[in-house]
């Protein structure tokens, strides 16, 4: 084929590698029927202010040792923040959460940078990270423990492997999305492979690598909570044993709701992150 029949590159894009600057990502038109930002968070806010409603007129009519109600659980939400026990549970769980999470996420984090940009250790990889992210990470459980024992070493490796699958997967991915004609004109340019990773690879990655670590969230409290039942139990792994054998229903819903909150909570650090770091995404 001929050089002229070569799809057209933006010049815009062209004048942006050119002078070393960052090339953004074309915003993406909304729908006639898209919400605002501030629409959704109105009807997230008085849809979940329902759903409490209706949580607390059925729970008061059912058998408290069966199931509960939000004022119940705020109330023992102040008594074992008073006796300190849910404090140190939390303190225990989320540390240990941390740990197994954060060197998940810069393992997927390196590895799926590696394999964006390498075909060769893509196609090494493939067949084992398919292999090991179809085995749900529960089953390996008994294997870690047999390896590891029953203590936090074994709970961050448990961690580690509910994390690092997402993460690594769709930074794999965002390297991989990456338009060619940009890595072509910023090859006929002569950028440096470490420039083409600050100026382009990175940021067009990014808000793939968010999207992983959101996901990574969820699964690394699921892991730590799972982790805590099947090794010593302790944190808020213990309460939730501990209340649920004594049929005391609103103190064992309170972890659970804690950590509910928690991964909102960091979800949305998160998306303030994204939308700090990456603000061509808030259009899209």
């Amino acid at each position: 084929m001929t050089g002229s029949s070569q799809a057209p590159v933006d010049t815009a894009t062209v004048a942006a590698i050119r002078s070393g600057r960052t090339p953004k990502p074309h915003k993406q038109r909304r729908g006639p029927h898209a919400l605002s930002n501030n629409k959704r968070r109105l009807i997230a806010t008085i849809s979940t202010v329902m759903l409490v409603i209706i949580w607390e007129i059925y729970g008061r009519s059912v058998n408290p040792v069966l199931f509960t109600y939000p004022t119940a659980i705020a109330g023992a939400f102040v008594d074992m923040v008073k006796d300190g026990t849910l404090i140190a549970a939390t303190g225990h769980t989320l540390s240990v959460m941390a740990i197994g999470a954060v060197i998940g996420s810069v393992v997927g984090i390196i590895l799926g940078l590696w394999a964006g940009r390498s075909e060769t250790f893509a196609a090494v990889i493939e067949i084992p990270l398919n292999a090991l992210y179809a085995v749900p990470a529960v089953a390996l459980i008994p294997v870690i423990v047999i390896w590891f024992g029953y203590g936090d070493i074994a709970k961050i490796v448990v961690v580690f492997f509910f994390t690092i699958f997402p993460v690594l997967i769709n930074t794999m991915r965002g390297v991989q999305e990456v338009d060619p004609d940009l890595l072509e004109v910023s090859r006929s340019f002569c950028s440096s492979e470490s420039r083409l990773w600050r100026d382009l690879l990175l940021p067009s990655a990014l808000p793939y690598i968010i999207t992983g670590l959101r996901l990574a969230i969820g699964r690394a409290l699921i892991g730590i909570i799972v982790a805590e039942f099947f090794t010593a139990i302790t944190g808020l792994g213990n309460l939730i044993v501990t209340n649920a054998n004594t049929f005391q229903t609103a103190r064992m819903f309170v972890p659970i709701v804690l950590l509910s909150v928690i991964g909102v909570v960091l979800t949305s650090l998160l998306g303030l992150l994204e939308a700090r770091m990456a603000p061509w995404r808030r259009a899209a």
